[in-house]
């Protein structure tokens, strides 16, 4: 079996998406360590075929030569296969000073010394798990999709922490950290959670907290105690669990979607700006509602997808034209 280092991914939906890969570099007899920053570390452990994994002291932007360099010097020897998943000239950097004889990654940002096999970037964008699993240089990538597993007792032992019971909720996950022009708004999702007969978990990071308490606050106000906001009050291991354990889950394109599709829970997932052909939830559970693919909506959109992270027109009629009733419908469907 031969050592191979996986650098990961910066994002939870990217890193979800990489599951394929992995399962297919496992399947042929790498042993698989993962370097990954901490916030995306517990993704990799709901993989199965990831051995070990080593959490990144690295911070957002900058190079961080040094730190890099003290990791590489640990590692040396360690590897004889390194496959590079971010773009980026800094997450080539470490294999490269590890000295691991293979480097796998595309082309991108000046690396070209520091790659030993590289990929050339597709024209157009290809879905992103396809681009991923190519890194694995098979071919037939256009069925790989991802999976999650949550062990039941992790799963057991959240509920229990947070007094929550089996398949008793829906999740609510309202934020997307590209920008307002991929979020549903709040007001329909609080018109929505009001409409449901399940409680509803709300979840994010601390920085959406205030976004799921403006759905929260007037439900309960009218119905006390039916949104429980939890945004910044889990850790990721357990925002798992509860999506894992929950009825049914509705976001926007997100990274916590991408969760709940390799999770197989029942979601519907809500586009604006961005395209779900390019980056859609793979689950046979999920439901994708984006207007610009609906022939019956009028003026047609011809300015999706933009990828912009608010609305370059200012109306946002992407998001704001799906109502709650058409979500409410979506979710029944299942």
């Amino acid at each position: 079996m031969s050592n191979a280092l996986v650098i990961a991914p910066q994002w939870i939906g990217d890193a979800v998406m990489t599951e394929p890969l992995l399962r297919r570099l496992h399947a042929r007899g790498e042993r698989l360590t993962v370097g990954a920053l901490p916030w995306v570390a517990p993704v990799y452990r709901a993989m199965p075929q990831v051995a070990e994994v080593i959490e990144f002291p690295f911070a957002h932007g900058g190079l961080q030569f040094k730190a890099r360099r003290a990791i590489a010097k640990r590692i040396e020897g360690q590897f004889g296969k390194a496959y590079v998943l971010p773009n980026s000239l800094k997450s080539a950097l470490l294999p490269f000073l590890a000295s691991i004889p293979e480097r796998i990654g595309y082309l991108g940002e000046a690396r070209v010394g520091l790659l030993t096999h590289r990929l050339k970037n597709p024209k157009n964008k290809p879905p992103m798990v396809a681009f991923y699993s190519a890194l694995s240089g098979e071919g037939d990538l256009a069925s790989d999709r991802p999976e999650l597993h949550i062990s039941a007792a992790d799963i057991a032992l959240t509920l229990h922490e947070l007094g929550l019971r089996q398949g008793g909720y829906v999740v609510f996950a309202p934020g997307a950290e590209f920008g307002p022009a991929k979020r549903w708004p709040a007001r329909h999702f609080a018109e929505l959670a009001a409409r449901l007969d399940l409680p509803v978990v709300l979840l994010g990071s601390g920085k959406e907290a205030a976004l799921c308490d403006e759905i929260a606050a007037p439900v309960n106000a009218a119905q006390a105690g039916k949104c429980l906001n939890l945004a910044g009050k889990t850790s990721l291991p357990q925002a798992l669990a509860l999506i894992a354990a929950s009825r049914s889950i509705v976001s926007n394109d997100s990274g916590l979607m991408h969760v709940a599709a390799a999770l197989g829970v029942p979601q519907v997932a809500i586009f604006g700006s961005s395209s779900p052909l390019h980056t859609p939830p793979l689950s046979d559970k999920a439901r994708v509602l984006w207007l610009k693919a609906d022939p019956a909506y009028q003026p047609p959109l011809d300015c999706a997808p933009c990828f912009e992270r608010e609305c370059p027109l200012g109306h946002t009629r992407c998001l704001n034209d799906i109502g709650a009733q058409q979500v409410l419908q979506a979710l029944s469907s299942h």
